[in-house]
């Protein structure tokens, strides 16, 4: 028996590089111009602004990326792929984390942060004991 055979499916993507290409275009599908009064919204510098049109989320990169979000995550054990997985990650935390504030998306903003990057909420309690006995 060969034991230098891959088992398992062969990776979709061989380089960082490659796949960094699938992720800026993703987040750029969440975006469009800004508009006002029938006309693009343009910056001091004369760039255009953007504003989303949806938000991204972990769901909708795995889905550009033609994978699960399980296999997403798992890219992230291989070194070449670690910091581009985790700037990824970051963006849709951020955005994320910036949902919290607005009460129309609290809650689901709360939802994703606990499922997809490990957010809890703490609840801190104080306990005075005046003797031991009170506590036996």
């Amino acid at each position: 028996m060969d034991n230098n055979k891959q088992i398992g499916r062969p990776k979709k993507y061989h380089n960082a590089e490659e796949m960094q290409i699938v992720i800026d275009e993703y987040f750029a599908s969440c975006l469009k111009i800004k508009w006002e009064n029938g006309k693009p919204v343009k910056d001091a510098l004369g760039n255009f602004v953007y504003e989303y049109c949806r938000p991204p989320t972990m769901s909708g990169l795995a889905n550009a990326l033609d994978m699960s979000r399980q296999s997403l995550l798992n890219y992230k054990n291989e070194d070449e792929f670690f910091d581009t997985i985790e700037r990824a990650r970051r963006k849709v935390e951020m955005f994320t984390e910036e949902k919290l504030f607005e009460k129309e998306t609290c809650n689901g903003s709360k939802f994703s942060l606990s499922n997809n990057f490990g957010w809890t909420e703490k609840q801190e309690s104080t306990v005075k004991v005046n003797k031991l006995e009170d506590v036996l």
